[in-house]
């Protein structure tokens, strides 16, 4: 049986992962065996149980004990689950908007380069995302259009941010994802890729860019798309390696889209749709 535990005050220091550790303090990067992360609302907190992610303690509002997370609490074993009036729990930044449930897990370890590329034939690269919104949203078009797994360089906000999580609506726990090594990480990363059978594509506004819809590209039996910064984008090495440069077609003289906005058009062209 769980055990249910009323929360009264909000400085409760069991309420302490949900409302007053940062992203840092339960990534632990100093001991990464132990970090953990906040999944929010019912789905979110389902796709994070369906992948193998174990739960801490869940923090509900006192309505979903026999409502909607009923199931999730049945699933979750005999962990903590903490409870609360709706005016104690919306102290807590945004949870008005998690539909009532939050989820404390723990990491699995990450996996490597290569156990993500295993089996893939289309994988998004993110160059130096530092968003988390714009990486949520990348995952669930990844997701949704075909993609088999993504790989994040060392500076990409972390899929596994609350907020990420969030906006990702759980796919990040759907699609394999990696983040690669720091040193050195473009000629590495091609090479191995060029190994495995893939050929690059950067998406980057250059002279010598492709429509996205050029015949060659989907020829390509594996893709790895290369999505760059908000602000900058690729990197000019990141660009001289790769096997294709892309770009979307525009009109009303307008240059590029959002780096989430570019990601679903380029994955609905690209992807591999069943």
């Amino acid at each position: 049986m769980p055990d249910i535990i009323e929360i009264t005050d909000f400085n409760a220091p069991e309420l302490d992962a949900f409302a007053r550790l940062n992203e840092r303090d339960l990534l632990n990067r100093d001991k990464p065996e132990n970090g953990m992360f906040v999944a929010e609302s019912p789905k979110v907190i389902e796709r994070a149980l369906d992948a193998g992610c174990e739960p801490v303690s869940l923090l509900l509002e006192r309505k979903h004990i026999e409502g909607e997370a009923k199931d999730i609490i049945r699933r979750c074993g005999n962990i903590p689950v903490y409870t609360a009036d709706f005016d104690i729990l919306t102290q807590i930044t945004g949870f008005e908007l998690t539909r009532g449930a939050l989820c404390l897990m723990k990491r699995k370890p990450l996996r490597s380069v290569s156990e993500v590329c295993e089996g893939a034939s289309r994988i998004a690269i993110l160059e130096r995302i530092m968003n988390p919104t714009n990486v949520g949203a990348i995952f669930r078009s990844a997701a949704a259009l075909g993609f088999d797994a993504v790989l994040l360089t060392y500076e990409c906000s972390d899929p596994l941010y609350r907020r990420a999580i969030r906006v990702s609506m759980g796919t990040v726990f759907q699609i394999p994802w990696a983040f690669i090594d720091k040193d050195g990480w473009q000629d590495k990363t091609f090479e191995h890729l060029k190994s495995q059978g893939f050929s690059t594509v950067s998406m980057a506004l250059e002279d010598d860019s492709v429509l996205l819809d050029d015949e060659k590209l989907n020829r390509e039996e594996k893709l790895a798309v290369i999505l760059g910064s908000e602000g900058e984008g690729l990197e000019k090495r990141t660009v001289e390696l790769s096997d294709y440069t892309v770009r979307i077609p525009m009109m009303h003289g307008v240059d590029s889209l959002n780096v989430a906005a570019a990601s679903a058009v380029a994955f609905w062209q690209l992807g591999m749709r069943k």
